[in-house]
């Protein structure tokens, strides 16, 4: 994989570049649309390809392990072929679904003892077991694996938890370098920086994952309940520690208002359920706010969904139409709703790249936070 830092914004530390790997070129600063299972809930691959023009989805790893399992997308010759998408797939280590199975899980040096939330079968993921799951899963980035502590977690337990990531890290480098792809194209792996929201943990992580000396690095453990100026804050620590001429990821963030906030902070690379779980929900993101369409007052509201066409649904439908699709508890309301959203997040990153590149990111991102803030 390589990086090409094409453009860095003069009055904030937002930054244009551009990645390629061997499934193709990503433009940053990306949104990454989350397909956990091997799907984009409720979107189909051709729609997520050529309609909402998405770069590079996720899959995630303790999801597939589980089902269908690795035989199968093994059989298939990889998840690009399963799921018939031949673009980018970066895959998480399922560090942060271990995480939340706080009732059914061990941690240990060795790894992460876990019941599955499928059948209760008991599992155990190492460090290595992980990098052997995302080769014969084949993404074209995989991630290292990790712990992810609560947000709200005491000082002592994110020390603790910070050397058993950092043991792990090394384990996953090791067997990573000593293990070849499956399916012919190359893969790369992350490091992901914890250490809650203590800046000299933040700092002390993003050291040790230079080190590692891999062609991007992750920031993890974020948007898991700490607040949002913490949030803030500890990025500008982690992106002041990790080299500028190598992408940065910042896990499962978030909002349109977190994303704007992590571009200017130099964020080249977001993921997050939101546009699809909200959008199943009857919440969609616009240019000029966040509606909830369930209620009353869109029901005679002819005028497309978004005023400024940032999706190609909004060519074809209205918010009454949305709106009666929902109360009428039809399929495709959500289905609507989530292209909808997804295109959403890809035209606001697609604006970013813009406004780096002409030199109005900064004054261009105040007002769009301001006009993204607001329910209509």
């Amino acid at each position: 994989m390589k990086f090409e830092l094409l453009k860095t914004d003069e009055n904030t530390n937002a930054r244009r570049g551009e990645i390629t790997t061997d499934h193709g070129k990503i433009q940053t600063p990306i949104f990454m649309p989350v397909g956990t299972a091997g799907t984009v809930k409720g979107v189909h691959q051709h729609e997520i390809k050529d309609d909402i023009n998405a770069q590079i989805i996720l899959g995630n790893t303790y999801h597939l392990y589980l089902r269908p399992g690795m035989d199968i997308i093994k059989g298939a010759g990889g998840l690009h072929k399963f799921m018939n998408w031949d673009r980018p797939i970066l895959t998480d280590s399922g560090g942060f679904q271990v995480f939340s199975l706080a009732e059914n899980r061990k941690l240990t040096r060795e790894g992460a003892i876990f019941r599955s939330h499928i059948d209760g079968s008991k599992h155990l993921f190492t460090p290595e077991y992980v990098m052997d799951i995302q080769r014969m899963i084949g993404s074209d980035i995989m991630m290292a694996f990790d712990e992810c502590p609560p947000g709200d977690a005491e000082y002592k337990y994110v020390k603790d938890s910070l050397k058993l990531t950092k043991h792990w890290l090394e384990r996953c480098v090791k067997h990573f370098d000593a293990t070849e792809s499956l399916y012919g194209h190359s893969q790369t792996l992350f490091p992901i920086v914890q250490g809650g929201v203590f800046p000299d943990l933040r700092r002390e992580s993003a050291e040790h994952v230079m080190t590692m000396d891999r062609e991007g690095y992750a920031i993890g453990g974020l948007s898991v309940g700490e607040k949002t100026e913490d949030m803030y804050a500890m990025i500008e620590v982690v992106n002041e520690v990790l080299p500028k001429d190598k992408p940065r990821y910042l896990m499962g963030v978030g909002t349109p208002v977190n994303i704007l906030e992590g571009i200017a902070r130099g964020v080249d690379m977001f993921d997050c359920v939101m546009p699809t779980r909200n959008g199943r929900n009857g919440m969609l993101f616009t240019s000029e706010g966040i509606i909830n369409i369930k209620n009353q007052k869109w029901k005679n509201d002819y005028s497309p969904i978004d005023p400024n066409g940032t999706s190609y649904v909004d060519t074809f439908y209205s918010k009454a139409y949305l709106r009666h699709l929902f109360a009428a508890k039809e399929l495709l309301g959500p289905q609507i709703a989530s292209i909808h959203n997804l295109s959403f997040y890809l035209w606001l990153v697609n604006e970013a790249r813009e406004k780096i590149e002409s030199g109005e990111f900064g004054a261009w991102k105040n007002i769009m936070v301001k006009k993204l803030s607001q329910r209509l």
